[in-house]
């Protein structure tokens, strides 16, 4: 392995000449003679005169190659019993023809389309055969309620929408069809057509005259070839999620993306080329564009694409059986998937149970990871496990312990140090590096690496107010944190997360840090509340493991002993609750804005993107009988 601190400098001194070399590594039709310019606004963009197009790099390459019959997708539905492999030879014809029937359906290179599908195969066909034919595709998460769809749909203002008859979530059926009908009637812009791909689960498929059947339409279709789009040229439009009102429309670009990609899957995440790479996520976060389906495709490897759940399908061993049976190398999910686990399953019964002889690394992302977390999981697959941090917004990881470049020692906590291209700083209000160990914004001097955001669909002045003006010369992450003296990260939170007990500014991140390693806790938040005589206190609310048998009011005594311990009484946590469950969304983010507005006593909207309302019942009862928020 070489050494990370040249080869970071290297990227971060010489970002042209670091960025050209990695380029390289990709197949273009025209590779680019300017590598780093201006856009219109003023803004840092890669690779601007270069063509190329990512179903080319994703498919048709590899089988020029000779690699046509190397399992591309491995697709495994615990929730319908269903088992598919498809070599690249099979995803050509498949993209192929879908995209064939896109472009006899009128679709053109820069026009706009949504997919708003379950966890199948044909999510990821519908992604890259928009990539195929230059269509710019807005994946929209299946969770979404019809009006948030509608939202985006009078956004992006897609031509057509490609969606399934149903999805299926545990023992739910989600009917898709129904909520595509429904947000077209409350949208402003009406999409020509929607192409349904039927899975005769039992759901209610209204007929509409808009409608197209995805199959008869694949099976009449000639197969396209891709077609050469420039380096800018947007890939896709991904709405960040639980975006409520004016959504937030992320824009990726086409070759910078591709090039970040690829660098990221050898160097950061350590995966060899012909090797078996799974995330475990959903096609329609950022997770799943990156690394269920560009990213793994891109560098040649197999992918996996699971409908299911890491519990209750059928049990806490899913994962474990998945990686075992398909000799997965490589392994990313969020951290609440493994609580949910360790929850279930708190001595690793099931993981004994499994062969994973095949794993080598275990990222961790999505949701900040908690030190009891990371070193359950550590000493229950005896490999390196790896907490890293990224966005929406930076589309690839921003800080990791790099597996293909030099594993450094873990300090639990912290993500570890910057990934290639990430000049990540923290600043003060003022904008000014604060020493080490000091909290404060962390920001990313510009220019930002290849394979970031480009702009905000149609709103480039939110972009620059959201992320370029707070400091000048910086990109603004939105998350606090601090870098200690030996150069680790340690992302805190969102800014919102920081909350001033009696003037002094504490981390609610800090704070779960303390409460998670109790152990008889299985996951937890805390959160700031208002209070009339220190303005805000800490209330952590915690949800017990399954073999617990303490009391309650012995955990929570110990907790208010830990916290007072390890921050010191000024953290003045005097207050824990015991609940069944934590609000979630749907990809596993505990939603603890809503908390502190359910504590505070304010108004607030249910977003569309939580697990299950029914919990909010729940929460407020929680409160109530715990006189929070009760004047």
């Amino acid at each position: 392995m070489m050494n990370y601190k040249d080869f970071y400098q290297n990227s971060i001194q010489n970002p042209e000449e670091f960025w050209k070399e990695q380029a390289n590594q990709l197949t273009w039709y025209d590779f680019p003679s300017t590598i780093l310019s201006k856009d219109a606004y003023n803004y840092d963009q890669w690779f601007a005169d270069g063509k190329l197009n990512m179903s080319y790099l994703c498919i048709d390459k590899h089988i020029q190659d000779g690699y046509g019959d190397q399992v591309a997708i491995i697709y495994d539905s615990p929730v319908t019993n269903t088992k598919q492999k498809y070599t690249y030879n099979d995803m050509k014809s498949e993209v192929g023809r879908l995209a064939g029937a896109l472009k006899k359906l009128g679709l053109e290179k820069g026009d706009t389309a949504i997919i708003y599908m379950p966890m199948i195969p044909q999510a990821m066909f519908s992604m890259l055969a928009c990539a195929r034919i230059g269509v710019i595709h807005s994946v929209v998460f299946g969770g979404f309620a019809p009006h948030e769809l509608a939202i985006r749909i009078d956004d992006c203002k897609p031509k057509i929408i490609l969606t399934a008859s149903s999805g299926i979530e545990v023992d739910r059926i989600i009917p898709y069809k129904p909520y595509v009908d429904k947000a077209i009637t409350l949208s402003t812009h009406k999409p020509e057509n929607v192409v349904v791909y039927k899975r005769h689960l039992g759901a209610d498929v209204p007929d509409q005259p808009y409608d197209l059947d995805y199959k008869s339409l694949v099976r009449t279709a000639d197969i396209a070839s891709p077609i050469s789009v420039p380096s800018t040229h947007p890939l896709y439009i991904l709405y960040t999620s639980g975006t409520t009102g004016r959504p937030k429309g992320i824009i990726r670009d086409t070759g910078g993306y591709a090039t970040a990609l690829k660098f990221s899957m050898k160097y950061v995440y350590g995966v060899a080329q012909d090797e078996i790479f799974w995330a475990a996520s959903d096609v329609g976060w950022v997770v799943g564009h990156s690394y269920i389906v560009y990213g793994p495709l891109v560098n040649r490897n197999t992918t996996v694409i699971f409908e299911g759940k890491p519990i209750r399908t059928p049990d806490a061993s899913t994962f474990w059986r998945v990686i075992s049976e398909y000799g997965v190398s490589v392994m990313f999910t969020a951290p609440t998937a493994i609580r949910a686990i360790k929850k279930e399953d708190p001595q690793g019964n099931f993981i004994k149970e499994f062969d994973l002889s095949s794993l080598k690394y275990q990222f961790l992302a999505g949701e900040r990871c908690d030190a009891a977390t990371l070193n359950w999981l550590q000493q229950q697959l005896n490999i390196p496990v790896i907490d890293h941090w990224w966005q929406t917004e930076s589309g690839w990881p921003m800080l990791s312990n790099m597996a293909g470049v030099e594993l450094a020692d873990v300090k639990p906590g912290s993500a570890t140090f910057p990934v290639c291209g990430y000049d990540i700083r923290v600043l003060n209000d003022e904008g000014v590096q604060v020493d080490a160990s000091t909290e404060g914004y962390v920001a990313v001097k510009l220019p930002l690496p290849p394979g970031t955001l480009q702009n905000i669909w149609g709103n480039p002045e939110r972009f620059q107010e959201g992320y370029l003006k707070p400091f000048k010369g910086y990109y603004f992450s939105g998350d606090g944190g601090y870098i200690d003296e030996d150069g680790y990260v340690f992302i805190t939170g969102r800014v919102d997360d920081i909350i001033n007990v009696a003037g002094h500014r504490l981390s609610t991140a800090e704070m779960e840090e303390v409460v998670a390693s109790h152990n008889s806790v299985a996951e937890c938040a805390v959160i700031g509340v208002h209070d009339d005589l220190k303005g805000q206190i800490p209330i952590a609310l915690a949800v017990t493991k399954s073999d617990n048998l303490l009391a309650e009011s012995v955990i929570q005594e110990e907790i208010v002993k830990d916290v007072r311990a390890v921050i010191g009484a000024v953290a003045s946590l005097r207050m824990v609750l015991i609940v069944d469950r934590l609000p979630k969304t749907r990809s596993g983010k505990i939603l603890r804005k809503l908390l502190r507005s359910i504590a505070d006593d304010k108004e607030f909207s249910v977003p569309s993107t939580i697990d299950d309302p029914n919990i909010i019942n729940e929460i407020q009862l929680a409160f109530k009988t715990h006189k929070v928020g009760i004047n």
